[in-house]
């Protein structure tokens, strides 16, 4: 049972990182099912990652504010899909390099925290990234709307590769 849960965990992962080019408002809630099944997934009677119920109370949180802004921003902005590439790319690579801080940081909670970080800073670079090309003049820095696009599209981004983050924290932080 525990490597079905697994292999479904990672697929919602994956689906929610394809939900953030179109339908941004699922991805977080697919990434928070991947962490809620994760946390099920039992071996010998023992969970496998420790995933409590106040990380999965906090990330549930999280999820339903990011769907609810989501919800709240005008449809037009909702349809936009300028530059999730360039974010999500961003996340994750942001992502990886805050996994690395395991090579000084000994404690869950300093990893925890460069990871989240990490992609931040991520997002950040990818979106910069992507208004010096042509099709993100629009939202360039100049413009008038890099900050409300960046955090239109760049919380439920964030959000989303965050929950991903948190099993690998605790991966990583187990097996070191």
């Amino acid at each position: 049972m525990a490597i079905f849960l697994i292999i479904l965990s990672c697929l919602l992962w994956l689906l929610s990182l394809w939900l953030l080019r179109g339908r941004q408002v699922g991805a977080p809630a697919a990434s928070f099912a991947a962490l809620l099944l994760l946390s099920l997934a039992k071996k010998n009677g023992w969970q496998l990652l420790p995933i409590n119920l106040t990380m999965l109370t906090g990330w549930l949180c999280m999820t339903l504010v990011v769907m609810f802004v989501c919800y709240l921003q005008a449809p037009a902005v909702r349809a936009q899909t300028k530059g999730w590439g360039y974010m999500t790319i961003g996340g994750l690579c942001g992502m990886v390099v805050g996994l690395l801080g395991n090579s000084f940081a000994a404690s869950v909670s300093v990893l925890y925290g460069i990871m989240i970080i990490g992609v931040i800073i991520g997002i950040f670079l990818g979106f910069l990234l992507y208004t010096n090309t042509p099709d993100g003049r629009p939202v360039a820095p100049r413009s008038g709307h890099f900050l409300k696009y960046l955090l239109a599209k760049g919380f439920p981004t964030a959000i989303t590769i965050m929950q991903g983050g948190v099993a690998l924290v605790l991966l990583v932080a187990m097996h070191s």
